[in-house]
């Protein structure tokens, strides 16, 4: 009988067509995630106009899906261990697509604000299991270039978005781009039989029949046997609640830090994409030009989050962080200073490739911190508390909008919380031994 170690196959593979299949399934799913999540911020000053409501309402309006955000990921990334990461992705997929498309047709704000509440059940959910999908399967010399590089489908989502908004807004109305949002859900049904399932779920499952189907195509070099039997070695694997073991292993402090930094950094991230429009509209900008602002937020986020990747790599993903989250303090706190246009367009970019990149390197990094076992518990908490950074996001400058306060306080308030960020960052302990390879899970093969 041989004894197969997945995640060591997994993590000592190379690259192959199976990897780079998932990657774009991966990437598609946060592609239409992105667009979802950006396209409030897009239609807002229409919303706003169409709808005859204030500064405040509005904030109140858009995180009512941060919400939705919120308990997703932390009910669909918990369920997502105990069902399957692919049932879990699928769900997600047809929340957000549904309800960001019955928005559309809502004419009132409670109406809106209750689609775009169940809208954002599905967008939170989504994110820690496609994370926690790309971390197991990546080999683990490119894993955190690997993730980036999925997550940076984030990015032309929103860039999708703006781009759909400049060309339907002015002639079909707001509603035309959160209709548009409803065809993924067309997808749900392929997904659902072609994205192979969590490793870790099969194991702890005993569906070896599936792993043998699976891993020959992460590694050709295996070629399964009758007698194999499979296991994931981890210490994590023992009885016991997940939410607890998150703060097990001397992982209590870094777990909290690692919340603050997803809340510091959710809240930046959120106060640009629902904000940046009107805030740039009320600096003198068309419409369109404010819009385009928005295309070079997003381009420089995925700027941002694949030379992030690529350096976390290479260097301390930890230490890549902190410059990260410095450069996001430093670039929004500078966009309220009159300068040049083009300086202003620098500015933005650099922006986005420290607050929406960051945040996805942010994930690599948490996905990295937890064992397989608990991958996406932990993003899924991670994220689930940092959302309630994304609901006041907001809120808050809703408020200072409504306060008519000079442009360069209103991005200074936004600024701060990177500086926390990087102090929490600072704080989180990532040279604890992770012990992955200490007592194992099998799954043994089926005697028939």
């Amino acid at each position: 009988m041989r004894h197969i170690d997945i995640q060591k196959l997994c993590d000592d593979a190379r690259f192959r067509k199976f990897h780079l299949l998932l990657l774009c399934w991966c990437a598609l799913i946060i592609i239409f995630d992105g667009y979802d999540l950006a396209v409030v911020g897009i239609a807002l000053p229409s919303i706003m106009k169409d709808m005859g409501i204030q500064p405040t309402s509005a904030g109140f309006m858009v995180s009512s899906a941060l919400l939705g955000m919120m308990i997703g990921a932390v009910f669909l990334g918990t369920i997502a261990d105990r069902i399957g990461r692919v049932p879990a992705i699928v769900i997600c997929l047809l929340l957000f697509s549904v309800f960001t498309a019955a928005a559309g047709f809502t004419r009132d704000p409670v109406t809106f604000g209750i689609a775009r509440f169940l809208a954002g059940l599905g967008i939170g959910g989504v994110m820690p299991n496609v994370v926690a999908q790309m971390t197991e399967y990546s080999p683990r010399k490119i894993r955190s270039t690997m993730v980036t590089v999925m997550f940076s489908g984030y990015s032309v989502g929103g860039m999708l978005a703006a781009l759909v908004g400049k060309a339907m807004i002015e002639r079909y109305g707001w509603q035309s781009v959160f209709i548009a949002a409803g065809l993924p859900a067309l997808l749900a049904p392929v997904i659902l039989k072609f994205m192979p399932e969590s490793l870790a779920f099969l194991v702890r499952t005993g569906r070896s029949d599936s792993l043998k189907k699976i891993l020959p195509r992460v590694d050709p070099a295996y070629v399964p046997q009758q007698a194999d039997s499979f296991s994931l070695f981890e210490r994590e694997a023992a009885p016991g609640s997940t939410i607890k073991r998150l703060f097990a292993e001397g992982r209590g402090v870094s777990t909290v830090m690692l919340w603050i930094a997803f809340f510091m950094c959710l809240f930046m991230v959120y106060a640009l994409s629902s904000w940046l429009t009107k805030l740039m509209a009320s600096a003198g900008h068309s419409l369109g030009s404010a819009l385009t602002f928005v295309l070079v937020l997003n381009f420089g986020a995925m700027i941002g989050a694949i030379g992030g990747g690529w350096l976390a790599d290479r260097f301390n993903i930890k230490h890549v962080l902190i410059v990260m989250y410095a450069l996001a303090a430093i670039s929004i706190s500078l966009l309220g200073v009159k300068v040049p246009v083009g300086v202003l367009f620098f500015l933005v970019g650099l922006a986005g490739a420290s607050t929406i990149g960051t945040q996805i390197v942010t994930y690599a990094f948490a996905g990295q911190y937890y064992p397989t076992a608990i991958r996406s518990t932990g993003i899924g908490w991670a994220s689930g508390v940092g959302r309630s950074g994304a609901i006041l996001a907001p809120i808050v400058i809703g408020f200072l909008v409504s306060k008519a306060l000079p442009l360069q306080q209103n991005f200074v308030a936004i600024a701060i919380p990177g500086v926390i960020a990087m102090l929490a960052v600072c704080l989180i302990d990532s040279r604890r031994p992770r012990p992955d390879r200490i007592a194992p899970v099998a799954a043994e093969a089926d005697p028939a």
